[in-house]
C-alpha cells in the first residue's frame, strides 16, 4: 500500500523560517523574561530537544503559548522574510498531480502558512490544522485522518523535530524526517523515522513510497 495522505509540518519542513526565528528570538526572550541565546552557540543548540531548549533558556511551560504568539505576530508582520525551501513548490505540485492528499499540521498560524505558500500552493492543501501548542499535534493529526477518511497506516507525517515524530507515533502514523530542518538528521535518527528525505525535491517521492505502519507507543 502506498501513502494516500501526506501530513506536513511547516516551519523547518516546508518553510525556511529558522533564520527568522533566530533574528527575533532574543526580542521575544526580553519580552517574556527568559534568557537570550548567543548566536555563536546556535549550531550546538540545534541538537537540543524542545524541552531541553526550554530548560536551557529558563522558559517555564506556561510562557510557551505567550512566546509562540509573539513569534506568530512577528512573522505575520514580516511575512516577506520567510520563504519556502527550494523545490518545495515543485514537490507539492507533483504530489497533487499524483493524487496524494496534502495537509498541514503546524503550530504556526494558518494565515502565516498561507501567506508563505501563496495562493496557488495554498489551494493544493486540503486541510489546515494550525495554531496549536507544539506539544498538541497528536490530536490534530487524528482530526486530519478522520476528515480525510484515511487509516493511520496510509498516512505519513513529515517533520524536522523529534516532537513531530512523537506526535505521529501517538497517532499511529509513520514519520519521515527531513535533513534540512531545525534538528540535525543525527538527532532525528534517534527516533528511528520510517523514511528520510535528504533534499526538499525528494518530497515528491512520497507518491511512490510503500507505507510502513508506525510503531505504537
Amino acid at each position: 500500500m502506498r501513502y494516500r495522505l501526506a501530513i506536513f509540518d511547516f516551519d523547518g519542513t516546508l518553510a525556511d523560517s529558522f533564520p527568522f526565528l533566530l533574528s527575533v528570538f532574543n526580542r521575544i526572550a526580553d519580552e517574556h523574561g527568559f534568557r537570550r541565546i548567543d548566536p555563536a552557540h546556535v549550531e550546538r543548540l540545534r541538537y537540543f530537544g524542545t524541552r531541553e531548549m526550554m530548560r536551557h533558556v529558563g522558559m517555564p511551560a506556561w510562557k510557551l503559548p505567550l512566546a509562540a504568539a509573539s513569534f506568530k505576530t512577528l512573522m505575520r508582520e514580516n511575512a516577506g522574510q520567510v520563504r519556502l525551501f527550494p523545490q518545495v513548490d515543485h514537490a507539492l505540485r507533483e504530489l497533487a498531480r499524483d493524487r496524494v492528499d496534502l495537509t498541514i499540521v503546524s503550530s504556526n498560524a494558518e494565515d502565516n502558512v498561507r501567506q508563505v505558500l501563496g495562493p496557488e500552493l495554498s489551494s493544493l492543501i486540503s486541510q489546515y490544522e494550525c495554531g496549536m501548542s507544539i506539544f498538541g499535534k497528536t490530536a490534530r493529526i487524528r482530526k486530519v485522518l478522520k476528515r480525510a477518511a484515511v487509516t493511520p497506516d496510509a498516512a505519513l507525517y513529515i517533520g524536522d523535530q523529534a516532537l513531530d515524530a512523537e506526535a505521529a507515533r501517538r497517532a499511529g502514523v509513520a514519520f519521515a524526517a527531513v535533513h534540512w530542518g531545525y534538528a540535525p538528521i543525527e538527532v532525528l535518527r534517534k527516533v528511528e523515522p520510517e523514511h528520510e528525505f535528504d533534499v526538499p525535491a525528494a518530497l515528491a517521492a512520497i507518491a511512490t513510497l510503500r507505507a510502513k505502519r508506525a510503531a505504537q507507543p
